[in-house]
């Protein structure tokens, strides 16, 4: 029964009165509404990367471009990941090497030959390279520009027939080209299984890739399997992914654009102020009085004999002064010239304010967002060491060292051995190097490669997962391919 409100004052209810209701859990914003002036979405790492690549790699290559900083971050990215190249250190199995009936002398043979003959061949660009322009290492550093550009590194391995290799006095023909990531196209179609430019099966697994090509001034789409018919890999597609359901990757300096573009309007905002505090540092101050002033003593002079007499002199006075500074002046050019002030004037040069107290933490900052995101020391970006000590030094080369580490294993050490299994298993198949045994699909070949850089050797455990094909006629046929337009 509800009881009827007689005789009670109006006034506001108790839920308006009583204080808010404090809870426990995530999300629990602040008085502010600071979470909740954030708006966020949540999709698929693939979908987001689809959705930003082409503004991502955009942004990244403008930047890495026209910015001196972020082009010696790349280099630097460079020397550290890989110093001058990643050298081969092959160490076969030996029980494996045993049962097929090598014994040391003839294990140290072959892996003598192996070395001997992966070197000739990196270094030689008219022999790795389809283009006939880099070398091995060099590819490799172009691959590492490539991730932080477009978060990618892609190519294709590719076999030259013996005329084509007469025809450019070539000895091999197994050749890697290069192809831009830009070209492998963001199409997408899930009734095909096609994802930015990918094919996949009903596994997941890439099965083929879809590049852009321009022959003759025309362009068009052509799709490349991801392995022939030997299970040799034909296209090389590396990237470093975030998600377990990533196709493509996206550049390293994704996550730092905004800093990024804030440094540099910074860097521009204080120029401009000190420029024009630079163009204005002089002021002279005078006592002369304002047009108030000579209003007054205009009035003063029609007022009366008296005032009249007065006004005309303070009006002589001033024009005196005036007269005298005109004649004088003041120049800032080549030859800097003050002359004589007029009475009761003061001439003062000033400095510039800007930057201020707070611009070099702000900008350190900055800095230090943009050397996480690449993986590089802050001092290698910034090439500021003011306040470096040794602990500090020493510190900063410790926690980076790991992610260098992990940057040569994941994207410089698999597209440097996805190149030398094509080199060998031409070497062998060829018969250039001899190798006992069949074909079966085990390999007995286990590789290490080592990388040099100004931290010293580091060591990668390479495994080579199937046999090399001996024979001749798989190997020459199996990566023909007609004369690629990826090259233009």
């Amino acid at each position: 029964m509800r009881v009827p409100n007689v005789g009670r004052k109006a006034g506001p209810s108790s839920a308006e009165n009583a204080p808010p209701r404090v809870r426990a859990g995530y999300l629990r914003d602040t008085r502010s509404g600071v979470i909740q002036s954030r708006p966020a979405i949540l999709r698929e790492s693939r979908d987001e990367i689809r959705r930003a690549w082409r503004r991502s790699a955009a942004l990244a290559m403008d930047i890495m471009q026209n910015s001196g900083r972020l082009r010696g971050a790349a280099d630097q990215v460079i020397a550290d990941t890989v110093g001058t190249e990643l050298n081969l250190n092959l160490q076969p199995n030996a029980n494996v090497m045993a049962r097929l009936g090598y014994d040391e002398k003839e294990m140290a043979d072959f892996v003598k030959l192996a070395k001997e003959s992966w070197k000739r061949w990196a270094w030689n660009p008219r022999e790795c390279d389809l283009r006939g322009k880099f070398t091995v290492p060099q590819m490799v550093d172009i691959g590492l520009r490539w991730n932080m550009g477009f978060g990618e590194v892609t190519g294709t391995i590719v076999y030259l027939s013996r005329s084509e290799q007469q025809k450019y006095g070539i000895k091999t023909g197994t050749k890697v080209c290069l192809v831009p990531p830009l070209r492998l196209v963001q199409d997408t179609n899930s009734l095909e299984n096609l994802f930015q430019g990918v094919y996949h099966d009903e596994y997941g697994r890439p099965h083929s890739y879809l590049f852009e090509e321009s022959l003759n001034g025309f362009k068009s789409k052509r799709r490349w399997p991801a392995m022939d018919a030997a299970g040799r890999p034909v296209v090389m597609h590396i990237f470093d992914p975030v998600d377990a359901t990533d196709v493509r990757g996206i550049s390293v300096l994704a996550s730092a654009f905004r800093k990024h573009i804030q440094h540099e309007m910074l860097d521009d905002a204080t120029l401009q102020t000190a420029i024009l505090q630079t163009l204005f540092a002089a002021t002279l101050t005078s006592p002369a009085p304002s047009a108030e002033a000579f209003e007054a003593i205009e009035a003063m002079s029609s007022s009366g004999d008296d005032g009249k007499n007065i006004g005309e002199e303070l009006l002589g006075l001033l024009g005196a002064q005036l007269d005298a500074a005109q004649e004088s002046g003041i120049h800032f050019s080549g030859d800097p010239q003050v002359s004589h002030l007029a009475p009761g004037e003061e001439f003062k040069l000033h400095g510039a304010q800007t930057p201020g107290a707070q611009y070099q933490p702000f900008s350190d900052a900055l800095s230090r967002d943009m050397a996480r995101a690449i993986g590089i020391t802050y001092g290698g970006l910034t090439m500021n060491h003011s306040a470096a000590t040794y602990s500090s030094v020493r510190m900063e080369n410790s926690s980076i060292w790991p992610v260098v580490l992990r940057r040569r294993e994941r994207i410089a050490a698999p597209q440097e051995q996805m190149i030398f299994e094509a080199h060998l298993d031409e070497e062998i198949g060829e018969g250039r190097i001899p190798f006992k045994g069949d074909t079966k699909p085990i390999s007995p070949i286990g590789l290490q490669s080592a990388g040099r850089n100004g931290m010293g050797p580091a060591v990668r455990r390479l495994t080579i997962s199937r046999a090399p094909r001996h024979r001749p006629s798989a190997c020459k046929t199996a990566r023909r391919r007609s004369r690629s337009s990826l090259l233009i």
